[in-house]
C-alpha cells in the first residue's frame, strides 16, 4: 500500500462523526470505544428491532 493513499473516512454509526475506516482504527466502523459500547448496549437492551407481525394461527414458523 502506498503512503500517499488517504484513509477512508466514514460516518460513525453511533454519533455520526468522522471515523477512519482502516486497520489503524481498532473500533472501526465506530470513531471510538465509547461509541462502540453505546451501540453494543443498544443491541443488548433490544433497542434495535425489526418490526414483524406474529404468524397467523396454524401457520408453520419454518417454511
Amino acid at each position: 500500500m502506498s503512503d500517499d493513499v488517504k484513509p477512508r473516512i466514514v460516518s460513525c454509526p453511533s454519533c455520526g462523526g468522522d471515523s477512519v475506516f482502516a486497520p489503524s482504527n481498532q473500533w472501526r466502523p465506530f470513531c471510538s470505544e465509547r461509541c462502540r459500547h453505546i451501540d453494543l448496549g443498544a443491541w443488548a437492551s433490544e433497542s434495535f428491532r425489526v418490526e414483524a407481525s406474529p404468524p397467523a394461527e396454524g401457520q408453520d414458523l419454518e417454511q
